[in-house]
């Protein structure tokens, strides 16, 4: 097919352009709304101690407005997905940047825990619904030969948004205090909400699929390709569009155990994530090491979360991304269990945690990116969703089983075998869905 044809399919187009600027501008952005997604989600985490102080609450006193957070972007991906399905990709992240960018700025003057509660939550709808947006647009943008690398490398701005946050908040809350943090996180979306209505484009595969807009996806392919001849030309895709509720299309027969499988490695990477991100410190220090100490030790998990992501999108689109996901997954498993049979040698436990950094962290990345790659454009932005909204509800176990497994008084090496069964799980789940339908389309690449 060329450009030059009455009809032109355009994943095609894109497949046989270099990657232009238009298209880097929209992975720029996307990149930038979840930086500031990670921003707003990591800070809570380090402002609940100033939150404590000025308000003489109890760490179990607490706890909810954590609950609340986690809840608001479970529910976020199961609400926005299937709406961007139906309305369109920029329209539904914009929704979500405004909604989290204002509910933030609200709690910041929040004037009891109750109404603290309940602005987290809100402030989860958005951050739910952005980020698997992000990838499903940034996913539509990209060519085939290198969609893995530059939607994971997208994703990392979630990990530095997130160290940004953490840093930023250690500073602010001993000079302005923790309101000034929420304040930030609620003025940075918002103002980058003038720059995505300018200069984020709507899917074009979107556009297509739905009919919609025919001068504005040749306007947008043009900039893509300047030097294309798009005069009389049809833009098609491969898939049909749906009707009714598009959660209902994810169990299409050609959908169905992939989307199963994608459910189940989301919520056992997640439970690790969050396991790993919320006790990691606390599990280290009861060793004998210090807190700041065990602190520095487990921001290894996150460099190594950052560095993975990056390193694993090159090696899933020259590769089955199925198969690396599930080398991955089953080398986590090592690097968790690792991490309980090295205290006492500070050197094997960083290289035990970076390496679980690497695996786990990197590897969910890599799970968004195969998601995106997995499901047809008419369910796209709905299967990205609900699979990270299946994996919430393991981040919340997660969040919870480091304190249930102390409390057992289980030792460091036992603890961390256990930790490690999940990601062995999601392992052997990567390697069956090698074989599942439109992964098959995937694993081609």
């Amino acid at each position: 097919m060329t450009t030059t044809s009455r009809t032109l399919d355009v994943q095609q187009f894109l497949n046989a352009h270099k990657l232009s600027w238009a298209q880097i501008s929209t992975l720029i952005l996307c990149f930038l709304i979840v930086a500031v997604d990670g921003f707003d989600t990591a800070s809570i985490g380090f402002i609940a101690p100033a939150i404590r102080a000025e308000w003489g609450l109890t760490p179990k006193a607490l706890a909810p407005v954590f609950g609340a957070g986690l809840g608001g972007l479970m529910a976020g991906a199961f609400i926005f997905g299937p709406l961007a399905d139906r309305f369109g990709r920029k329209t539904i992240l914009m929704v979500c940047v405004a909604f989290f960018g204002l509910a933030s700025l609200a709690s910041a003057y929040s004037t009891s825990l109750e109404m603290l509660i309940v602005l987290r939550f809100l402030t989860g709808l958005g951050l739910g619904g952005a980020m698997p947006n992000s990838v499903t647009l940034s996913s539509e943008y990209a060519p085939e030969r290198a969609r893995s690398m530059l939607v994971m490398t997208m994703f990392c701005g979630f990990t530095i948004g997130s160290a940004l946050g953490g840093i930023a908040a250690a500073h602010i809350v001993a000079t302005w205090g923790w309101r000034t943090v929420l304040e930030i996180g609620g003025i940075l979306p918002l103002a980058l909400l003038p720059v995505l209505a300018f200069g984020l484009p709507e899917s074009v595969r979107y556009l297509v699929m739905k009919a919609h807009k025919p001068e504005q996806v040749r306007q947008t392919l043009q900039r893509i390709a300047p030097q294309a001849d798009l005069r009389d030309v049809t833009f098609t895709v491969a898939e049909q569009a749906h009707t009714g509720f598009p959660v209902k299309h994810l169990f299409a027969p050609a959908l169905r155990a992939g989307t199963l499988k994608l459910w189940l490695t989301f919520f056992m990477c997640l439970l690790v994530i969050y396991l790993l991100s919320s006790w990691l410190p606390t599990l280290i220090a009861s060793t004998g090491m210090s807190l700041k100490d065990a602190s520095l030790v487990t921001a290894m998990f996150q460099v190594g979360g950052t560095l993975g992501a990056i390193a694993l999108g090159p090696l899933m689109d020259r590769f089955s991304p199925t198969r690396v996901l599930a080398v991955v997954y089953s080398l986590a498993a090592v690097c968790t269990w690792l991490i309980g049979q090295s205290t006492g040698n500070t050197t094997m436990l960083v290289l035990a945690v970076f390496g679980a950094g690497v695996t786990v962290s990197g590897g969910q990345v890599g799970a968004n990116a195969l998601a995106a790659a997995f499901y047809p454009t008419a369910s796209r932005a709905t299967g990205v969703s609900w699979a990270s909204g299946i994996g919430r509800i393991g981040s919340v176990l997660g969040s919870m089983a480091g304190g249930w497994m102390m409390a057992a008084g289980l030792g460091m090496p036992t603890l961390f075998l256990i930790v490690g069964i999940p990601c062995l799980i999601a392992g052997i789940t990567m390697f069956t869905m090698a074989k599942v339908g439109r992964v098959q389309l995937v694993d081609a690449h």
